[in-house]
């Protein structure tokens, strides 16, 4: 989030404290030092994360322990999840997912304020927070749970305070806030198949031991493994395989692509051949598919799941919810621009995240960033005054 010529921090879990690298930083500022040496992920330690309130109170008081939860190395799936004593292995880990996560970021981010001067002289100051509970908390224990929405609460209070410190340090009058996020999420199958919608896992890791991969491997005279790996949402064929002058390569896919599009929990298969003409159909999911393709970066095979399909991994968990489809519970997020001389009104037309920066490069009369070329500027007439 700090571009080139910023300075990123983040929380080592490995650490618990705030960390950088090489790259922004040789040396701490004494601010930073300062935090780090107070130690304050220890004072979670022999404490619980309980509910902000009474559980009868909560829309999903009554989802406390559900079957597709996951207990990440003895945290639990029902409240009061204990911390420990700060000596086990998942200590920091449980920190993050967490509302103690966002608090430890919270008080870094009023730490940066303060350390670093910001709002304090004529030229403008950047600061670019990540509350990033909320995305493990969705992975574990999925949206539609207790422990989410409890997090969804805190969050807020986080928030709050963080604008309250700015507003008595910097004034919120002089500040612009803009609050959005990197992407939604599909709920948990389970939750979803309770109201009878279609939703399940996927396994992409089990494809290549397929009859259907195996039809494609013996057409084509392969012996070994045709499929490397899988890393979503691309398929990546064996380094043999595809350094076989005797494979077609464009022919090898395009038969791969026949058979996955057979595939229980697939949309869309696209090979990589396909995408490098530019050739697909001129549809919003095919479309989406071509903007994520990098000629020298994407795989052999981009799969798209069905609706509410996805692979339920997550660094080595089994979790409850994962992302990363063209689906709108993945894509729809919300933005909102606040504070300084605006006046309330609504966008009613498509806005995309990557209008945030051509929008404050022109808002403050910047260039906007080099790789900001479909960024389309927000402007007044877009309003909906309500």
């Amino acid at each position: 989030m700090a571009g080139h010529s910023g300075t990123a921090y983040w929380f080592s879990k490995a650490k618990s404290e705030f960390v950088t690298s090489t790259y922004y930083k040789t040396q701490y500022p004494a601010w930073v030092e300062s935090f780090n040496a107070a130690r304050r992920a220890d004072v979670y330690a022999n404490s619980q994360w309980n509910l902000l309130g009474k559980i009868e109170e909560y829309r999903f008081g009554e989802s406390d322990d559900r079957d597709w939860e996951t207990d990440v190395g003895g945290f639990g799936r029902v409240f009061p999840h204990d911390y420990g004593d700060g000596t086990h292995p998942y200590f920091s880990t449980w920190l993050t997912l967490s509302p103690a996560g966002d608090q430890l970021v919270l008080d870094f981010a009023k730490a940066a304020i303060a350390g670093e001067s910001l709002g304090h002289d004529a030229v403008t100051d950047y600061l670019s927070v990540s509350f990033s509970s909320t995305d493990y908390v969705g992975h574990v224990f999925g949206p539609s749970s207790l422990e989410a929405e409890d997090n969804l609460l805190q969050l807020d209070r986080r928030l709050a305070e963080l604008f309250s410190v700015i507003d008595d340090k910097i004034g919120l009058d002089k500040t612009l806030v803009v609050l959005s996020a990197d992407h939604g999420a599909p709920d948990s199958p389970g939750y979803l198949n309770s109201l009878k919608i279609p939703a399940g896992y996927v396994d992409p890791h089990s494809w290549d031991s397929s009859s259907a991969i195996a039809r494609v491997k013996q057409a084509f005279g392969i012996n070994g493994p045709l499929i490397e790996t899988y890393a979503h949402p691309y398929i990546y064929f064996a380094d043999a395989v595809k350094n076989d002058p005797a494979v077609n390569q464009a022919e090898l896919a395009s038969a791969v692509v026949a058979e996955l599009s057979a595939f229980s929990g697939v949309a869309l298969a696209v090979s990589s051949h396909v995408l490098n003409t530019g050739q697909v159909p001129a549809t919003p999911l095919y479309q989406s598919v071509l903007r994520n393709f990098h000629s020298k970066r994407s795989g052999d095979i981009f799969v798209v799941f069905q609706p509410n399909h996805f692979i339920n991994d997550f660094d080595g968990l089994v979790v409850a919810s994962s992302h990363g489809s063209p689906w709108p519970y993945d894509t729809d997020v919300p933005l909102i621009f606040a504070g300084h001389k605006l006046k309330s009104c609504v966008i009613e037309r498509t806005v995309l995240t990557v209008d945030v920066a051509t929008t404050l490069a022109a808002y403050m009369g910047v260039k906007r960033p080099s790789g900001a070329l479909e960024g389309r500027v927000i402007i007044p007439s877009d309003c909906v005054e309500r």
